[in-house]
């Protein structure tokens, strides 16, 4: 029987003329050889595979840039009113394409992730990996509270503010936000984790509105809030998730019966996969055109920033601590890992999210990412991140804290320590239920503003500058969301080693192998 002649070592490796005493010729990697032979070629081959291999990422922060520059010229140029309705609309068209696409994906991906991986777990498993991420959320949260409350009394953005309100107010929609009472807010966070109707909860949430109406008395009539619910136009993210989780562990109690849907629902969202991989290499058109759009549409940027610039410097600065040191940290600490290599491998969801502004919409790249670049599982990170879209908001957190502070300096209204506590357990209990879409942090701000006894009018402050705020929120928020896959990936590595038992068992028609790779220096001889 003769052998095949070698077809080319997939390794790089190559033979040497040489042969030791044993009469096994010595084995050295290509590359070096080549390097050896000529370092400059060698540095460009290198040089070309990084742009390769991180193009999209390169491409997308391009993109930021980019949106950011031909924004502001645009507006030097005229702005919104020079284009027109018809030329601003069709120049932020592109950008309408990239949010219509990835709202377009949320739906399947949420619903058959969280099934295939809730259905793929072991159900004590299921337990512990939610339990450790529900306590990774909440005290990633509360920290991040502390940071913006910390941060608002250091920097006192409102404290001489009073006769800035009437110029900047023109600048929001000048609408008074509806006052929702804590109560109602809670009870509609309940309802919606149970939806009467699963399909209207694809396209449709509860909600509570009020309506004033005059009730006779003994001597003169009273006007009385009285709390009507209904549906309104928003995907109720929240009982999709509960649903699919549920769902998913009733599957797994099946066993061989359930494992045919099992498959149904993993193929489903394989195709999903495929899809979203098509759509990431259109995101940068996308996010340019998104970004410069959102500073047209400004009417005075550079008055903005002047009035309100203490108010997101505050922002920002608690953003970018939180992001850039508290949670690294946490990370390195639970890891004893690099988390900035971490954060290179999640770079294009994360510019995604600063052009989107919306975690549900950067869910697909995230998961994609996370797993392609950062080495977790697939049935942690379709379990976890779907989660963490919707219970884990620390960026939102954050910025409702300081704009509560700031709201009660501009109000020249002392917080004492209650007022501070309320305003910490508030914000962290609200951003469980914030909707993942642009500016969904500023709805639940009216609960944190009731709960202290602030007036809510001052809203309209806010959304003057949410547009770029928000940006950074869900930023932070995603990036939260991929720190939390990590570490549940990190913890089910060190218990599988530990247990012989694993701790995560897989439905056997769905195992893939996974071949180690091989070191150039671990080849045997």
């Amino acid at each position: 029987m003769v052998a095949d002649p070698p077809r080319g070592d997939p390794k790089g490796f190559a033979a040497t003329g040489e042969t030791k005493a044993n009469g096994v010729s010595t084995l050295i990697p290509v590359e070096d050889r080549d390097s050896a032979a000529g370092g400059c070629c060698s540095s460009r081959a290198q040089v070309r595979r990084c742009l390769r291999a991180n193009l999209l990422v390169l491409l997308t922060v391009v993109a930021v840039a980019a949106g950011v520059a031909l924004g502001l010229g645009v507006s030097g140029a005229g702005g919104a009113l020079a284009l027109g309705p018809a030329r601003l609309a069709a120049f932020a068209f592109p950008g309408e394409l990239l949010l219509r696409l990835l709202r377009m994906i949320i739906l399947p991906l949420v619903v058959c992730s969280l099934v295939g991986g809730a259905a793929s777990l072991d159900p004590s498993a299921l337990g512990r990996l939610g339990a450790w991420a529900l306590l990774f959320f909440l005290v990633t949260t509360l920290l991040s509270s502390a940071l913006g409350v910390g941060l608002a009394l250091a920097l006192q953005p409102g404290a001489a503010f009073a006769a800035i309100n009437a110029s900047v107010g023109v600048l929001g929609d000048g609408k008074p936000a509806p006052s929702k009472e804590v109560l109602d807010s809670f009870l509609d966070l309940v309802r919606n984790i149970f939806p009467s109707n699963l399909v209207s909860a694809a396209f449709r949430s509860y909600a509570t509105h009020y309506e004033i109406r005059k009730v006779a008395g003994d001597q003169n009539e009273t006007l009385v809030k009285v709390p009507l619910g209904g549906e309104v136009e928003g995907m109720n993210i929240l009982g999709l998730v509960v649903f699919a989780i549920v769902f998913g562990v009733a599957l797994r109690k099946l066993g061989p019966d359930g494992e045919l849907l099992i498959n149904f629902f993993n193929s489903f969202n394989d195709a999903t996969m495929v899809l979203v991989s098509w759509i990431m290499w259109y995101a940068p058109v996308g996010i340019l055109f998104l970004v410069a759009s959102k500073i047209v549409e400004m009417e005075d940027v550079g008055m903005l920033f002047a009035s309100l610039g203490k108010y997101i410097l505050c922002c920002l600065l608690g953003h970018a601590i939180h992001g850039l040191l508290v949670l690294p940290l946490i990370y390195f600490l639970f890891t004893r890992k690099n988390p900035y290599r971490f954060l290179w491998g999640i770079m294009t969801p994360l510019a995604t999210a600063f052009g989107t502004s919306s975690s549900s919409a950067t869910l697909p790249l995230m998961m994609k990412c996370v797993e392609e670049k950062n080495g977790v599982s697939r049935h942690i990170s379709r379990f976890i991140l779907p989660i963490g879209a919707t219970v884990n908001m620390d960026g939102a957190a954050l910025f409702q804290c300081v704009a509560a502070v700031f709201i009660a300096q501009l109000n020249q209204q002392p917080l004492d320590l209650v007022k501070i506590i309320t305003i910490l357990v508030t914000a962290t209990a609200s951003s469980v239920g914030a909707a993942g879409i642009p500016a969904g942090g500023v709805l639940t701000l009216a609960i944190i503003l009731e709960a202290v006894s602030l007036p809510v009018h001052d809203l309209s402050l806010i959304l003057a500058v949410d547009w770029l705020v928000d940006r950074s929120c869900t930023v932070l928020n995603v990036e939260g969301d991929a720190f939390g896959a990590g570490l549940l990936q990190n913890y089910v590595d060190r218990t599988e080693s530990r247990s012989p038992v694993p701790e995560l068992i897989q439905v056997p028609v769905l195992t893939s192998a996974r071949c180690p790779e091989v070191s150039p220096t671990s080849v045997q001889l």
